[in-house]
């Protein structure tokens, strides 16, 4: 029996009748035109059982990452056409209508593949405990950043840092992704008025690349936290390796349990999508606490665009295999808390357009290094990362996710914020921002 004449009536349910694709099946036969974006090969009936028990989001991924379904070609390009039919930034899916399902079911039946479920794939995320709790916030961070730290290495590049870049000049071979990185350092350090002799915190510090850039070049103490015990470890390697150890601290540490305040500063970057939308007054009230008076916050933190998070379920990709109890809110909401903790926000900069190209460098990193990004963890988790950032990037150029910087201080009990009079002097590049002298 030929297998792509029994998929042709699901492939025109599920992707849509006048779609291009190409699919190759693993009995040789193939569907579609040869020179198309989307180039689906079906290595196994097992991708179509997976669908048969899960037909959505999560069985598509799990055929995905087990191999069962690859993706060929330009996966930006592939992805692009997906969007007719599937969440890009959280990987495809597949249309979840009844005329879908059912013909899913026929073409099992027809091949004779129905059966129980194949066991998903080991990358898949396996939490226990009360969603958002210490321990089970480990967990999840372990499942994402454990995975390697040469595995990064290849992807993120020198600077290790795993946060949208800033492209303040046009990239190119002189300003690429590690020069990017650095700016982007550069500019928390300069909205934090960072000074010498200041105590900063780094909530989420990953790899230390923000600690040891602002210890480096504006001479402040700096204390890390991550719950990552491989980030850790690799940061204070750095700290002594780019001579700053001895004004960095690195703790594996809960944000909820730093409790050697004040500081005079806080950064926190990338860290508030894992925190969650009913532990954002938590977190917002223990920085504040945390803070002394005049003293800043930089949250710079992926957003949803308005509305119910209806994404954000256990059958999403990203949940199960990227960031498992991950969530994104809107704007609004961050600020929000923020403001219901004490904060007076004072500067909000979106960057969406800068992570697109952030995420672009990083596949184009995983691809030229391919096979060493499978030796060191797994061809599943390439795989993972792979959709992951390629889909992402087209979701921040689509403006279906933003990402935003957002500056606010600790007031005064009499309201002096202690903050430049004007932006510009806020962000001058050479100098570090003038003050209003206290009591003005």
């Amino acid at each position: 029996m030929n297998v792509a004449d029994v998929m042709a009536p699901l492939v025109a349910s599920g992707l849509g009748g006048d779609m291009p694709v190409h699919l190759k099946c693993w009995d040789g036969s193939e569907l579609g035109p040869v020179e198309c974006p989307l180039q689906l090969t079906i290595t196994s009936p097992y991708a179509l059982r997976r669908l048969l028990w899960a037909p959505n989001q999560l069985g598509f991924a799990r055929a995905y990452v087990a191999g069962d379904i690859l993706i060929g070609g330009d996966l930006l390009k592939a992805l692009t056409v997906l969007e007719q039919v599937a969440d890009p930034e959280f990987g495809p899916g597949v249309v979840t209508d009844g005329s879908t399902r059912q013909a899913i079911v026929k073409a099992a039946l027809r091949l004779g593949i129905v059966g129980l479920p194949p066991r998903p794939p080991a990358e898949e995320a396996k939490l226990g405990g009360l969603r958002h709790s210490k321990a089970r916030a480990a967990k999840a961070i372990a499942h994402h950043y454990d995975v390697g730290n040469a595995f990064y290495e290849l992807v993120l590049g020198k600077t290790m840092a795993y946060s949208c870049a800033y492209y303040d000049q046009e990239p190119g071979p002189a300003f690429g992704l590690d020069e990017a990185q650095l700016a982007k350092c550069d500019l928390v350090s300069r909205k934090l008025g960072l000074k010498p002799g200041m105590r900063v915190l780094d909530v989420g510090c990953g790899w230390g690349a923000f600690v040891c850039k602002a210890a480096r070049q504006f001479g402040v103490e700096v204390v890390g936290i991550t719950l990552s015990g491989e980030q850790a470890d690799y940061a204070r390697r750095r700290s002594i390796e780019e001579g700053v150890a001895d004004c960095v601290e690195i703790r594996v540490q809960d944000y909820r349990d730093v409790n050697d305040g004040p500081y005079d500063a806080i950064a926190s970057i990338g860290m508030a999508e894992h925190v969650g939308q009913a532990m954002l007054p938590r977190y917002s009230a223990d920085l504040f606490a945390l803070l002394s008076p005049d003293g800043r916050l930089l949250n710079h933190a992926i957003s949803r665009r308005p509305g119910p998070p209806e994404r954000f379920s256990r059958t999403s990709f990203i949940d199960r295999y990227v960031f498992p109890d991950g969530e994104l809110e809107p704007l609004a909401v961050m600020v929000g808390a923020l403001e219901e903790a004490g904060f007076e926000v004072r500067d909000v900069e979106s960057l969406r357009e800068h992570y697109a190209l952030t995420l672009r460098a990083w596949v184009a990193n995983l691809e030229a290094n391919w096979d060493q990004a499978v030796q060191l963890s797994s061809a599943g988790r390439a795989r993972v990362w792979r959709l992951y950032m390629a889909g992402s990037a087209l979701a921040f150029e689509g403006n279906r996710l933003g990402v935003n910087q957002v500056l606010a201080v600790r007031p005064e009990a009499r309201g002096v914020s202690g903050m430049p009079r004007s932006r510009a002097s806020l962000l001058a590049p050479d100098v570090l921002a003038p003050t209003l002298t206290r009591g003005a």
